[in-house]
């Protein structure tokens, strides 16, 4: 993956839609600044490339997500006036509100199906796989099912949606580990919530990932060649 800098300090306007949601993306990235992204990645190749690989992630989402049709909202960590990418005129902006993870994505979860939103998923920024077919596929087996998970190779999940809010599904999780994924199927069969799984996807997270995501690239330029 060649690292080229994505501009940091875009002007965002902040606004909230007028109208109804039907279909709502939730994008939860932290703010691009230096020192505080990718830090398990920042530990092998420094800072700077750091932020480099992770603000070719955020442009890599926000091109997917823009190929959709559906609301759109970015949930910035910090604030919304600085270290911002640069950031489409079809993206509402909103800041993340909560302390441990499982809070603030329960917290943007209620706020947006509130809004009358009645499919909402949530994704993060760390997913190369990630693409829009895959998002609608997501909002396709929200159809049938209450609760839509995409799994990550590391025990967690890259995406999660619901038709109703549930926020039993953020509670007592101990976020960033390898049981995340099997705490929240759990707790979907404990509630009698039915649910269906996407494929599989990585991570990246550390500079083994990088490496692995780019040998498969390699691996299949091979292919189409």
């Amino acid at each position: 993956m060649a690292a080229q800098l994505v501009l940091v300090q875009a002007v965002a306007a902040i606004r909230f839609s007028p109208f109804p949601m039907n279909n709502a993306v939730i994008v939860f990235l932290k703010n691009l600044t230096l020192g505080k992204v990718k830090t398990r990645l920042a530990a092998t190749i420094g800072d700077q490339k750091a932020l480099e690989i992770y603000s070719q992630l955020v442009e890599h989402t926000f091109k997917q997500v823009s190929r959709t049709e559906h609301e759109k909202l970015l949930y910035f960590s910090d604030n919304l006036h600085s270290d911002l990418p640069v950031i489409g005129q079809d993206f509402l902006l909103r800041q993340q509100q909560g302390g441990d993870l499982g809070e603030r994505m329960s917290n943007a979860f209620k706020e947006v199906l509130e809004s009358s939103a009645e499919k909402v998923l949530i994704i993060g920024t760390d997913c190369p796989g990630l693409d829009a077919s895959i998002i609608e596929q997501a909002f396709d087996a929200l159809d049938m099912q209450q609760v839509v998970i995409g799994p990550a190779n590391d025990g967690g999940y890259y995406l999660l949606g619901m038709t109703g809010f549930h926020s039993f599904l953020f509670e007592d999780v101990p976020w960033s580990t390898s049981s995340v994924l099997e705490l929240t199927l759990q707790n979907c069969a404990m509630h009698g919530l039915s649910y269906t799984l996407l494929e599989e996807l990585s991570d990246i997270d550390d500079e083994s990932d990088l490496n692995s995501w780019n040998e498969w690239i390699k691996v299949n330029q091979s292919r189409e060649s």
